[in-house]
C-alpha cells in the first residue's frame, strides 16, 4: 500500500470525522437516538480515508489507535435475493428453520454465527408465497406497471438473534452488517415483510423503528406491538391478539366453563395473549385451575412438569397461546401419557398447524376448538409451489433434500455412500463402482406427496403473507403515482420511486386501502392493525382417524357485543364423542344427593361435591352430611330419597320361570313315556335283561328330580325350602343307587367272564402242547380233550350261579336310598331349611331365598350323593367291556360322565351368581344332569324297542365278535345262553 504523508492524511481525516460527527446529530427520533445522513460521496471519503489510515506511519502509535476500523462479526444467513435491475427491493423474513444449532460455549476461539436446523415446511410455504406474490405483482399491468420489485428474504430460524442479524444485514445492504450505515447502492429498500413470531417482530421493529423503516408483519399478533410509541413503523395484516383473547374469553363464557387451565409460550406472544385472556375471564368469575409456561429451549423436565399438572388438574378446558413449534414437545409427551377427555382451545398460531396435527393425536386433540385467521384460495399458488427448481439456491436444495431424504450434492452423497459401505462390510464396493445411494435426481414429484408444504386447503397465515406483500405493493403504487403539487409532504411534494426515504413510504402504508385480488377483502390499517376477524374451527375426527378442520362459527371484533360471536353448537364435535359440551367448572352447587367436601390448599370457591354413599341420602342443596336410610330402605339413584328395597325371587310367571317349568315338565313327561314303552315291552329280552324293576326305579327317580326343580321356583316358603332340597337329595340317591346296583351285577359278570377266558386260554395252550408232544412221540392218532377246564368254564359263566342276583341289586338300591332318607329326616328335624331375607348380597335388593339350616348337614347329604355317583361310575366303567349289540355298561358310563361334567361346571357358575339367577343355575344343573342320564341310559334301549324291534331277540343279543383263541365274551343280555365250548385241538 502507498503511504500518504502525514500532512496529507490529516486534512481528509479531520474532514471525515467532522462529517461523521455532524451526521450523527443531523436527525434524531423520538427517543433522542440520532442516526447518520451521510451522502454516498461522504461515505466513500470516510471509507478511503480509513482505508489509508489503517496502515499508519511507522512510529505513530496514536494515529493507529484512533483510526483503525474492524469488522466485529460476519453473519451466517440463508434466504433468497433478487435485486439486479430492480427499481425497488422488498425485504422478507421467515422462520424457515425451527431453531439454531447449539454451540459448545467455547470462548477460546473466534465466535461464529450459528447455523440453523429443523426445516419447517409450513413456513417455507409462506416464503414461497411472498415470491409468488411479488412475481404476480410484477406481471400485472394495473399495479406498479413501470416498476419491477426485487426482494431480499432471510431465514430468522425462529430465533431473535437471527432476526436481528437479518435486519442489520438488510439495512446495511451487504453481507457484512455495518450498524447505522447503508453501504450498498442500487434500488431503494421499501419495507420488511416479517419477521415471523411476535418475539422476532418486537426485536426487528425496535431496530427498524429507529430509522422509520416500515415493517408489515403477517403473523405477529402480540398486543404489545400496538404501541406506536415503541413501534412507530410496525403494521400487520393479522389481527391484534386482544381480539383473540376477547374471543377466547367469550367462548369460555358461552359454554359456561368456570374452571379452565392455561398454557402459554415463554415469549411475548404467549405471555401477553394469556394475560389478556385471564383478565377478561376472571372479571366474569371464571377460576384458573393452573397457568403453565412452555419453555423456548428444549427442557424435558419442564415438559414433564406441565404434563403432570394437566393430568392432575380437574379442569377439562385448556386454553393454549403458543406457536406450533413450542407446543409440539408438550403434545408428544401428553400422547405418551395417553391423556384424553380434555377440550383444547387453540390460538391461531397452531389451530391448523400440520406440525401439531400428526397421526395419532386424535385421541388427545379431537374436538379442539380454536380461532383461525380468515381462509382464502390463492389461484396459481399451488402451481408455483410445485414448480420449484431444486438447484435454484441452497435453501431450496435443503428443502428438496429434507423432503425426499436425499441430497443434490454429488460429493456429499458419495461420501455418505462410502461411509455406509464401510460400516456394513468394511469395503467401498458399490459406492465407488456403481450408483451413489441417497442422491436426488432433481426430478422427484412434489405433487405426489401429501405434505404440509403443498397442502393449500387451509391458507390462513399464507393468505396473511399474501396480503402483506400486496399492502406494500399498493403503498408503492400510490407513492409512484403521486401527482406533483398534490403530494402529502412538505410543499405538497411527492416522493421519487427510485430514491425515496422509508418514512415517506410509511405514510402511504398507514393510509393504504385496497381490495385483495381474488377475494375482494378490503384491507386498511387502523393504528397499524386490521379488523379482528376469525373463523371458529373445530377438529373433527373421521372414521379413518384423520382430523379435518370444520368451521363452526365466526368472530368479528368490530361488531356490537351481541353480534361478535356466531357459533353453531350443533355442528361441534367434542372430545368425549357426545353432543353436549363438556362441563368444566371450579365447583357448582352441590345438589341433593351429594355433600360438600373441602379441598385442602385450594380456594374456598373450589370444593368437591361428594355423592352420598349407597344407602345414604341428602335432600337439600349444599348438604354437609348424608343421612343413613332405614334397614328395609335404600337410597334411590339420585340419593335424595329413601325407597323400599326391591324384593327379588325367581317367580313362576316371569319368562325365565316359565321356561324352566316347561323344560321340567317336558323331562318328566318324556321319562313317563319311557316307562310306558318299557311296560308295553316288559316281556322282551331287552327289558328283562339286568332287572326290569331297577330300570323302573331309575325312571321313577328321574321323574322325581325333574319335578323337584319346579319346587325351587316361586317365593320361598317353609314347606318349599324343605321339599325342594329333600326331594332333590332323595331323587338323586334313588337314581344313583339304582345305577350302582345295575353296574355292580355287570361288573361281577365281567370279572367272571374274564376269569373264564383266562382258564379257557390256559386249557387251549395245554391241549396244543399235548398234541405237539404226541406228534413228536410218533402217536399221531391220539386226541387230547380238556374236559375238566371245559366244565369249569361252563360252570363259572352259568347265570344260575351268579354271585349277585336281582335281589342283591334291589337290596343295594334300597339300602343306599334308605340311608339318604334317614339323613334327610334327621336334617329336617334338627335344622330344617327355612326362608330368609338376604340383604347383604345386593344393597338395593332384598333377595328371598332358602337358608339350608346347617351347612354341615347339606354337605353330608349331597356329599353322600357324590359318593354314590363315584361308586356307580367306577362299577359301570369296569363293566363297560361287556360286548354285544347293546352294551348297558357303556351307556351307564357315559351317563355318569355327563352327570359329573354338569355338576362340576355348576359349582363355579353357582358361586359367581347372585339372587334369583343362583336358583336358575341350580335348576339348570338338575335338568341337565337328569336329561343326560335319561338320554345316555334309555335312549339306546328305546331305539331298539321302537325303531329296531327285530334286534330285540335272544340271538341278536349274543356276542357279535370272538377272540382269536376261540373264547367268547359275555354281555348283560347274553349271559343266559350256553357257555362257549373249549375247542379241542387235534392233528
Amino acid at each position: 500500500m502507498v503511504l500518504m504523508p502525514p500532512e496529507l492524511v490529516s486534512v481528509p481525516l479531520i474532514l471525515c470525522y467532522f462529517l461523521t460527527f455532524s451526521a450523527k446529530y443531523s436527525q434524531c427520533n423520538m427517543y433522542g437516538v440520532c442516526f447518520p445522513l451521510l451522502t454516498e460521496r461522504q461515505e466513500r471519503t470516510c471509507s478511503i480515508t480509513r482505508q489509508h489510515t489503517a496502515d499508519p506511519v511507522p512510529g505513530d502509535k496514536t494515529a493507529s489507535a484512533e483510526a483503525t476500523c474492524k469488522l466485529k462479526a460476519k453473519f451466517n444467513l440463508s434466504g433468497y435475493k433478487d435485486v439486479e435491475k430492480k427499481k425497488v427491493v422488498v425485504g422478507g423474513m421467515f422462520p424457515v428453520h425451527k431453531r439454531i444449532l447449539s454451540s459448545d460455549g467455547n470462548t477460546s476461539r473466534v465466535p461464529v454465527s450459528s447455523g440453523c436446523e429443523g426445516f419447517n415446511f409450513r413456513t417455507f410455504r409462506w416464503t414461497q408465497t411472498m415470491l409468488f406474490a411479488i412475481n404476480e405483482i410484477n406481471n400485472r399491468d394495473d399495479l406498479l406497471p413501470n416498476t419491477d420489485l426485487g426482494y431480499v428474504i432471510y431465514d430468522s430460524c425462529f430465533t431473535i438473534s437471527k432476526a436481528v442479524e437479518g435486519t442489520l444485514t438488510y439495512l446495511t445492504g451487504q453481507d457484512e452488517a455495518v450498524p447505522n450505515y447503508r453501504c450498498g447502492s442500487g434500488a431503494p429498500l421499501a419495507a420488511l415483510v416479517g419477521a415471523g413470531g411476535s418475539d422476532l417482530s418486537i426485536a426487528t421493529a425496535r431496530i427498524l423503528g429507529l430509522y422509520h423503516f416500515p415493517q408489515v408483519s403477517y403473523c405477529s399478533s402480540c398486543s404489545a406491538l400496538e404501541s406506536k410509541f415503541q413501534f412507530p413503523t410496525f403494521l400487520r395484516t393479522i389481527p391484534n391478539d386482544k381480539h383473540q383473547s376477547n374471543a377466547m374469553a367469550q367462548l369460555v363464557l358461552h359454554f359456561g366453563w368456570t374452571w379452565v387451565g392455561t398454557i402459554a409460550a415463554d415469549d411475548d406472544y404467549g405471555k401477553y395473549g394469556i394475560k389478556d385472556f385471564k383478565e377478561k375471564v376472571e372479571e366474569a368469575g371464571v377460576c384458573i385451575s393452573f397457568s403453565e409456561t412452555l419453555p423456548k429451549v428444549s427442557s424435558p423436565e419442564s415438559i414433564q412438569r406441565i404434563v403432570e399438572t394437566v393430568v392432575e388438574s380437574t379442569a377439562n378446558i385448556i386454553v393454549v397461546f403458543s406457536s406450533d413449534v413450542d407446543l409440539s414437545p408438550l403434545i408428544l409427551e401428553l400422547l405418551h401419557h395417553n391423556v384424553t377427555n380434555r377440550t383444547w382451545i387453540a390460538s391461531e398460531a397452531w389451530v391448523t398447524s400440520a406440525l401439531i396435527n400428526q397421526p395419532g393425536v386424535e385421541s388427545l386433540l379431537g374436538g379442539t376448538l380454536g380461532f383461525g385467521l380468515k381462509r382464502a384460495d390463492i389461484p396459481g399458488l399451488e402451481r408455483h409451489l410445485l414448480d420449484l427448481d431444486p438447484y435454484a439456491d441452497p435453501l431450496t436444495e435443503e428443502f428438496w433434500g429434507t423432503l425426499f431424504n436425499c441430497t443434490l450434492d454429488y460429493g456429499r452423497a458419495l461420501r455418505q455412500s462410502k461411509q455406509r459401505a464401510r460400516e456394513v462390510n468394511g469395503t467401498q464396493s458399490r459406492a465407488v463402482k456403481g450408483a451413489v445411494d441417497g442422491l436426488c435426481t432433481g426430478r422427484e414429484s412434489l405433487a405426489k406427496l401429501n405434505n404440509t408444504y403443498s397442502d393449500i386447503s387451509q391458507l390462513r397465515i399464507t393468505y396473511s403473507v399474501y396480503k402483506a406483500v400486496y399492502a406494500v405493493a399498493y403503498a408503492l403504487h400510490n407513492l409512484e403515482h403521486c401527482e406533483p403539487g398534490k403530494g402529502p409532504f412538505s410543499g405538497k411534494t411527492c416522493a421519487d420511486i427510485t430514491n425515496f426515504e422509508p418514512w415517506q413510504l410509511m405514510y402511504y402504508l398507514k393510509n393504504v386501502n385496497f381490495k385483495v385480488p381474488n377475494t375482494d377483502e378490503e384491507i386498511y390499517f387502523t393504528n397499524g392493525d386490521v379488523g379482528g376477524l376469525y373463523d371458529i374451527i373445530n377438529w373433527h375426527v373421521n372414521s379413518n382417524g384423520e382430523i379435518s378442520y370444520v368451521t363452526v362459527g365466526h368472530y368479528n371484533g368490530s361488531a356490537v357485543t351481541e353480534d361478535m360471536m356466531i357459533i353453531k353448537n350443533d355442528s361441534i364435535v367434542w372430545n368425549n364423542e357426545v353432543l353436549e359440551p363438556p362441563r368444566s367448572v371450579c365447583s357448582e352447587n352441590c345438589k341433593p344427593g351429594t355433600r360438600k367436601g373441602i379441598r385442602q390448599g385450594e380456594p374456598v370457591c373450589c370444593f368437591d361435591c361428594i355423592p352420598c354413599a349407597d344407602g345414604e341420602i341428602s335432600n337439600k342443596t349444599n348438604a354437609r352430611e348424608c343421612v343413613l336410610c332405614p334397614e328395609d330402605y335404600w337410597s334411590n339413584d339420585a340419593h335424595d330419597t329413601c325407597v323400599h328395597k326391591i324384593i327379588e325371587f325367581l317367580a313362576f310367571g316371569e319368562p325365565l320361570g316359565i321356561t324352566l317349568i316347561v323344560i321340567s315338565a317336558f323331562g318328566a313327561l318324556v321319562t313317563i313315556g319311557v316307562m310306558v314303552v318299557f311296560i308295553v315291552h316288559l316281556g322282551t329280552p331287552l327289558v328283562k335283561a339286568n332287572d326290569a324293576l331297577l330300570s323302573f326305579s331309575l325312571l321313577f327317580s328321574l321323574v322325581v328330580t325333574f319335578l323337584s326343580s319346579i319346587v325351587f321356583l316361586g317365593e320361598p316358603q317353609k314347606w318349599s325350602c324343605m321339599t325342594s332340597q329333600v326331594a332333590l337329595a332323595l331323587g338323586f340317591a334313588l337314581c344313583l343307587s339304582s345305577i350302582m346296583g345295575k353296574a355292580a351285577v355287570l361288573m361281577m359278570r365281567a370279572q367272571v367272564l374274564k376269569a373264564a377266558r383266562n382258564r379257557a386260554k390256559a386249557a387251549a395252550k395245554a391241549a396244543k402242547a399235548a398234541a405237539e408232544a404226541a406228534a413228536n412221540s410218533g402217536s399221531p392218532d391220539v386226541i387230547v380233550t380238556n374236559t375238566n377246564n371245559n366244565n369249569d368254564a361252563t360252570a363259572s359263566v352259568n347265570p344260575e350261579v351268579d354271585t349277585l342276583t336281582f335281589a342283591h341289586q334291589r337290596a343295594i338300591a334300597s339300602v343306599a336310598t334308605l340311608i339318604q332318607a334317614v339323613a334327610c329326616t334327621v336334617w329336617l328335624i334338627i335344622l330344617p331349611p327355612h326362608p330368609v331375607k338376604n340383604t347383604s348380597s345386593q344393597n338395593i335388593k332384598i333377595i328371598l331365598e332358602c337358608d339350608e339350616g346347617s351347612v354341615i348337614f347339606i354337605c353330608c347329604i349331597f356329599g353322600y350323593d357324590i359318593l354314590l355317583a363315584l361308586l356307580a361310575f367306577i362299577l359301570a366303567f369296569i363293566a363297560r367291556k361287556l360286548e354285544d349289540n347293546f352294551s348297558e355298561g357303556k351307556s351307564m358310563t357315559f351317563g355318569m360322565l355327563v352327570f359329573f361334567i354338569v355338576w362340576i361346571s355348576f359349582v363355579p357358575a353357582y358361586l359367581s351368581t347372585r339372587g334369583k339367577f343362583m336358583v336358575a343355575v341350580q335348576i339348570f344343573a338338575i335338568l341337565a344332569s337328569s336329561f343326560g342320564l335319561l338320554t345316555c341310559i334309555f335312549l339306546p334301549k328305546c331305539y331298539v324297542l321302537l325303531v329296531k324291534p327285530e334286534n330285540n331277540k335272544e340271538e341278536m343279543l349274543r356276542p357279535h365278535t370272538k377272540p382269536r383263541d376261540g373264547t367268547s365274551t359275555g354281555t348283560s343280555a347274553s349271559l343266559n345262553t350256553a357257555v362257549t365250548e373249549v375247542n379241542t385241538i387235534h392233528d
